[in-house]
């Protein structure tokens, strides 16, 4: 089974993706509430895939992207932005991000990225 690692500082979003994600069989999620708490999980939990947001407190995404793929090259990191974050995206890709979510989410453009790097569960 995949793990997965849900980043965002809002508890809200970080339930919304794991209700979306489980209600399509994924059982193994995790949580980080921000990008230092996510570099730490990510070398607890090993996950498959980290889906995580950019703007953060603490840590922001793109500086947990590339603190995890130093640790990890092979990571799978999925950021999400809101509209009008376009060069944060650009940054994130360049940095190693698989693909990116555009917030507000919707379900089946979640589930075709998470299913699209990790396959389905």
């Amino acid at each position: 089974m995949a793990k997965i690692l849900v980043v965002d500082d809002v508890a809200f979003m970080r339930k919304v993706i794991k209700d979306t994600l489980s209600k399509s069989g994924y059982t193994e999620l995790f949580e980080a509430v921000d990008g230092a708490d996510a570099v730490e999980k990510y070398g607890e939990v090993h996950p498959d895939l980290v889906i995580m947001d950019i703007t953060m407190p603490n840590m922001d995404g793109l500086e947990a992207l590339k603190a995890i793929r130093a640790k990890d090259g092979a990571a799978n990191v999925v950021m999400c932005s809101a509209m009008g974050q376009e060069s944060m995206v650009i940054d994130a890709v360049r940095s190693g991000a698989k693909d990116f979510i555009v917030k507000p989410f919707k379900a089946d453009r979640v589930l075709k990225t998470v299913n699209s790097i990790i396959g389905n569960p």
